[in-house]
């Protein structure tokens, strides 16, 4: 073996073996990296506290202390937030789904949020929290469904019913909730749901990316985003199959370029350069094999470990997953809210995508997810009745820092009073 096919090997290997460990404990908690590790990934780090924090405000929730929305008249409200929940067995998370949200924030903060539960029961008392007073104090409203007309609460029942049309029940109350939340005039509606956690500061982030949505529609040229995401799972945000072509494409496009360095070696230093020997034959094997190698490590890290997506508001019209959390401008809830009705089955985020598709809205997401989906596994019912069996989980949620959040957010107070 030449020595330059031995310095070659020695030093791409050294050079490799460092990036390999370097990035491997990142790749650990990467969903879409063949070194993923579950138990790390799906550790609870950041939520562990939040859950703390948000059944400690629970717990000691005084209304004179936090304010709950300004009555309409008095100041404009920015965000009606709509949280439907379902009577369960077993674990409930609502509670520290609504102390999350409120745990944090200013008074002027508060008063900007109109909050409303809605409990879509044709009787609301199956719900255990109903009966809990400090569902009644801490909201703005609860919401239940109170139709004087006959027929309208039958149908509600029926659908309630054992063997019921989940698909049609589910979307029957986010649209209820929606339209309920319309009524309130606030130019954006939040729906989240009630098995999710918002992180400390929540609010001010979704604020600011609003308008960073509203600037970006702007210079599209149209007139508004269909929705804000504010969380979505990684998971899904791997090596896709169908761009295949796009990733062989620029490994190639490597492959060239490492050609052309070796040619213009061989040209520009011809006195120094091997000629075509069997050295030069083993040298150019050598060298595109440990390209094979980088390539392959490059994509078995994950997506997200290599081309991690910037923090922020971008674009997301494919693969972004699921309904736990969206904000909708109010014009296109009330857009959502007709398709819905004139579709009547079907997975409220199916359908939000399929709108999407058709119209060629904006759909945008904000990374890292402020919300986290508590329950790791849907809660939702599969066709066949199921529970559904896919973890919806944000892993960049887990990566949060309880202190520097509690110091970005009064910062941010701080900054907005100041400019007031």
């Amino acid at each position: 073996m030449s020595p330059y096919v031995r310095f070659t090997i020695i030093t791409a290997s050294f050079i490799g073996l460092i990036l390999i460990y370097t990035i491997r404990s990142a790749a650990l908690n990467d969903p879409t990296s063949l070194f993923f590790n579950p138990q790390k990934g799906y550790a609870l780090r950041y939520s562990t506290i939040r859950h703390q924090q948000a059944e400690a405000f629970i717990s000691s929730y005084n209304s004179t202390l936090m304010p709950k929305a300004v009555k309409a008249g008095q100041r404009t409200n920015k965000l009606c937030i709509g949280i439907p929940s379902i009577g369960r067995r077993g674990a409930q998370y609502m509670r520290e789904t609504v102390g999350s949200l409120l745990e944090g924030l200013t008074p002027d903060e508060r008063s900007e949020i109109y909050l409303m539960v809605f409990i879509p029961h044709a009787d609301p008392a199956v719900h255990s929290a109903y009966s809990e007073e400090w569902l009644h104090t801490i909201t703005d409203h609860v919401l239940t469904y109170d139709f004087e007309d006959h027929e309208k609460m039958q149908h509600i029942r029926d659908m309630e019913d054992e063997g019921g049309q989940f698909e049609e029940k589910g979307l029957y109350d986010y649209s209820y909730l929606l339209s309920k939340c319309m009524e309130q005039h606030t130019p954006y509606i939040a729906i989240f749901e009630d098995d999710t956690l918002a992180m400390d500061g929540w609010y001010h982030r979704t604020v600011a990316a609003i308008r960073d949505a509203e600037h970006q529609s702007r210079v599209r040229k149209a007139k508004n985003f269909l929705y804000l995401r504010l969380f979505y799972t990684e998971e899904y945000l791997g090596w896709n199959s169908e761009d295949w072509k796009t990733y062989l494409y620029h490994s190639m496009c490597v492959a060239a370029v490492l050609g052309a360095i070796l040619f213009l070696l061989r040209v520009s230093k011809p006195a120094i350069t091997l000629s075509r020997t069997v050295g030069t034959i083993r040298a150019i094997v050598a060298t595109y094999s440990l390209l094979a190698v980088f390539i392959l490590v490059f994509f078995a890290l994950g997506r997200l470990t290599v081309l991690p997506s910037p923090n922020g508001v971008h674009e997301m019209s494919r693969f972004g997953c699921c309904s736990q959390a969206f904000v909708f401008p109010r014009q296109k809830a009330i857009e959502l809210v007709d398709y819905f009705e004139k579709s009547r089955i079907g997975f409220v985020d199916v359908l939000i995508e399929k709108f999407a598709d058709e119209r060629r809205e904006l759909r945008f997401a904000l990374t890292p997810s402020v919300v986290q989906h508590v329950g790791k596994k849907s809660s939702k019912l599969d066709i066949d009745g199921s529970i559904y069996k896919e973890k919806i989980w944000s892993f960049g949620f887990e990566a949060y820092d309880w202190k520097r959040l509690r110091s970005e957010h009064e910062d941010t107070v701080k900054m907005k009073t100041g400019s007031d």
